[in-house]
């Protein structure tokens, strides 16, 4: 169960998502829901196996998940990340990604109201406190290769 929106949500339930193997073992997943309508589309879950982060496994199910709900005709994705998880903050920015609100102190109110079993210090040794929700249209979907390259999206 992930709290986020003060809300505790099931982000398996519901929706779709990718896995990403390597040598037929499960090494990461991403999960998404199509908002009503379908013009919008919230990324539940994002997670790599520890061991295999570093690898651009996250980067490729992204883009996987962004070829697929672009061919779906969906607008946009969103999703929801606390203010401690630098690292994925950095790459959902290099994907296009853009902060379109942050909730100061909304996790403090989660870990209060419904959820509290989330610890006050997160990745990094960081507090976490704040909730940034982000957006990326889909429409114009292009990804930057890491060998520079450009590859245009449906």
């Amino acid at each position: 169960m992930q709290a986020r929106r003060g809300e505790l949500v099931d982000v398996l339930e519901g929706g779709t998502g990718l896995v990403a193997e390597v040598d037929e073992a499960p090494v990461g997943v991403i999960t998404w829901l199509l908002e009503r309508g379908g013009l919008s589309v919230e990324i539940r879950a994002v997670a790599v196996d520890g061991a295999s982060r570093g690898r651009g496994i996250g980067r490729a199910l992204f883009e996987a998940a962004h070829r697929a709900l672009a061919a779906a005709d969906a607008g946009s994705s969103w999703l929801v990340t606390t203010n401690d998880n630098v690292s994925a903050i950095h790459l959902y920015q290099a994907l296009g990604y853009a902060v379109v609100e942050i909730r100061r102190g909304a996790i403090d109110e989660i870990r209060r109201t419904i959820k509290p079993s989330i610890p006050l210090v997160g990745d990094g040794g960081t507090e976490m406190h704040d909730e940034l929700e982000m957006r990326r249209p889909l429409e114009t979907y292009s990804v930057t290769l890491r060998r520079g390259r450009r590859s245009q999206g449906p």
